[in-house]
């Protein structure tokens, strides 16, 4: 009878039991532990059901029958103390498992019995959740690939992830637990890979039609073929800019693999405040104008349509607020400020230059004074319009 059940399971990939990364390791010796202990109480129920069950039927008259029952010291002993001693021991399974396995938590070791090394530095990849696919940015080599992801065996890895668009969840299961990728916000994840191989990662949260194929390869190479990995991306490649993130950014479905032999500086700050596009203000702009106590009254335009007030017109009421348009498009830094300055002289001279010589004779008319007429000569019966202008 266990055979069939063998037999369907056959197809079933078993990564997550037998991970290659020792925090999904770790990740696994949790679950497993967790469900012995659960099955210490639960096999036994399940047992005593049917041991009960089968005493107590109908046709055995033998069965101890004790209506006056109703109290058992040792029984109730059992019934509670070893359901409190399993939940006792789960939950400082389950609190130092939060504490050591927390996502944001640099890794102490390698694996079991091996430290990480002082002079050891983390890879560090940014992770992009894109429609429908996933890129990868290495700040530390300046490059960047798209569904395409290898790191070296036994060296830490520090993701810092987000998303473009929706919320997705970043998941290689030979590597480490799943963890979100949300747009705005950045979550990290630090793992590490013990075995060289070909693994598969994938979103493991739905995120619109093309979510079935938001798979990508991940590499575990030794640190040679790392290198070689690098440099093979550096050699093929195209830059990554702006313009091609926006691109890029645009959904797409069952995308191959692409590499980008540099990334334009800032890029991954501009995405993760959700500022790639030009003119649009970054949200850690905004957040520092509002850290700053926002606008002061400038500012009252802006914001003001935005309350839901009964008594002013429900945010719409053109007299209320004026006819231009109600919102902050961009805030410039003390930088940008100095070079639009530069370049509206730069302009206004451009202009005087293409009017050409302006005459600076004095003006006449009602009111001023005449040329070479010195203001003492001028009767004190004159009309007040006669007068010189103040």
């Amino acid at each position: 009878m266990i055979l069939p059940v063998l037999a369907l399971l056959s197809a079933c990939d078993m990564v997550v039991m037998a991970p290659a990364g020792d925090i999904a390791g770790q990740q696994r010796d949790l679950l497993v532990i967790s469900t012995l202990l659960m099955l210490l109480i639960i096999v036994p129920v399940m047992a005593l059901t049917v041991f009960f069950a089968w005493k107590y039927r109908e046709s055995n008259k033998a069965a101890e029958y004790e209506p006056d029952w109703d109290h058992s010291t040792s029984l109730e002993l059992v019934i509670w103390s070893a359901p409190l001693l399993i939940i006792i021991c789960l939950g400082a399974l389950t609190w130092a498992g939060t504490h050591l396995l927390d996502p944001y938590r640099p890794l102490d070791r390698i694996k079991p019995g091996q430290a990480v090394a002082e002079q050891v530095e983390p890879l560090q990849v940014n992770v992009v959740a894109l429609d429908w696919k996933w890129m990868f940015i290495y700040p530390q080599y300046g490059v960047a690939t798209v569904n395409e992801l290898a790191a070296p065996v036994d060296r830490p890895i520090r993701f810092h992830i987000t998303s473009s668009s929706v919320m997705n969840s970043f998941y290689i299961p030979a590597l480490a637990g799943q963890i979100y990728a949300m747009p705005g916000m950045e979550t990290k994840l630090h793992a590490v890979i013990n075995h060289p191989g070909e693994y598969v990662g994938f979103s493991a949260n739905y995120s619109g039609d093309g979510f079935s194929n938001m798979r990508f390869a991940f590499h575990g190479l030794d640190q040679a073929g790392f290198d070689r990995w690098i440099a093979g991306v550096r050699q093929g490649g195209q830059p990554l800019d702006r313009e091609r993130y926006l691109e890029l950014e645009k959904p797409s479905e069952k995308v191959p693999a692409l590499h980008f032999a540099s990334v334009e500086g800032g890029l991954w700050d501009a995405i993760l405040n959700m500022c790639v596009e030009p003119g649009k203000m970054c949200m850690g702009e905004m957040m520092d104008i509002d850290r700053k106590g926002g606008l002061t009254m400038a500012s009252v335009r802006n914001t003001m349509p935005l309350i839901y007030d009964k008594y002013a017109g429900r945010g719409s009421n053109p007299a209320y607020f004026g006819s231009d348009d109600s919102y902050v498009m961009t805030i410039c830094t003390p930088l940008q400020a100095a070079a639009a300055a530069a370049e509206r002289t730069r302009r206004s001279e451009l202009q005087n230059a293409e009017r050409g010589p302006v005459d600076r004779a004095p003006l006449r008319g009602m009111g001023l004074v005449p040329p070479g007429v010195p203001m003492a000569s001028l009767s004190l019966s004159a009309p007040a319009s006669a007068a010189p202008n103040a």
